[in-house]
């Protein structure tokens, strides 16, 4: 099965991969992982995608495509794959189509904005020992307090409620609409992410079962 995973930043893309990639025996690849594992064996592409990392610049669609591309042609995707990340926007997913690359599903996970905000601002890391807590799901025993090693958690720039707002607006306008672009092409499934993540996996496995 070769899969597309949609969804806002926070929706739970990550959990599902994962859930997807072991009970189908393939591949969850997100776009950071492809590129650093190019670069790791110096590949011709990893090395041009490094040179623009090194500047602090982004990498050009043209080289991450490459790359894409030579990945998902790898005996690591020959059963399959999942993609967690790529396509970003309309012209990626136009260069995935060019490629030849025939996709089975695209699941897009459906998270409301608010709910998404309160699960990312509520997220508390301890940088000492990377355990993450949460406010209202996981709470610590005690409040800013690391339960396993005793240190102070910490709030991720990334989940700020004003960083997360900002890359929700992000993918409402560039990513977002592929899910127009994939509903036409009739491959679009769609599930409501749920509060309990088995829940939200019962939901997945069951839209994915019309393409085994």
């Amino acid at each position: 099965m070769k899969l597309i995973l949609l969804g806002a930043p926070g929706a739970g893309k990550g959990t599902q991969a994962e859930k997807i990639s072991t009970k189908y025996g393939i591949p969850s690849v997100s776009t950071g992982e492809i590129l650093r594992a190019a670069i790791k064996d110096n590949t011709a592409l990893g090395m041009e995608a490094k040179s623009f990392m090194d500047r602090g610049d982004l990498v050009p669609d043209a080289v991450v495509i490459g790359i894409i591309k030579e990945y998902l042609s790898s005996d690591n995707c020959k059963n399959g794959f999942i993609l967690d990340g790529f396509p970003r926007s309309i012209p990626q997913a136009e260069a995935l189509d060019a490629m030849g690359v025939t996709i089975d599903a695209v699941l897009d996970i459906e998270v409301d904005d608010a709910k998404i905000v309160e699960r990312m601002s509520g997220r508390r890391v301890c940088l000492t020992c990377g355990a993450t807590h949460h406010v209202v799901y996981n709470p610590p025993k005690k409040e800013g307090i690391c339960d396993k090693c005793g240190k102070e958690l910490t709030i991720r720039k990334d989940d700020a409620p004003e960083t997360v707002l900002s890359r929700l607006e992000t993918y409402h306008n560039i990513t977002e609409p592929l899910k127009d672009y994939y509903s036409k092409k009739g491959n679009l499934v769609v599930v409501e992410g749920q509060e309990q993540v088995d829940e939200t996996t019962k939901l997945v496995f069951e839209a994915l079962s019309r393409f085994e």
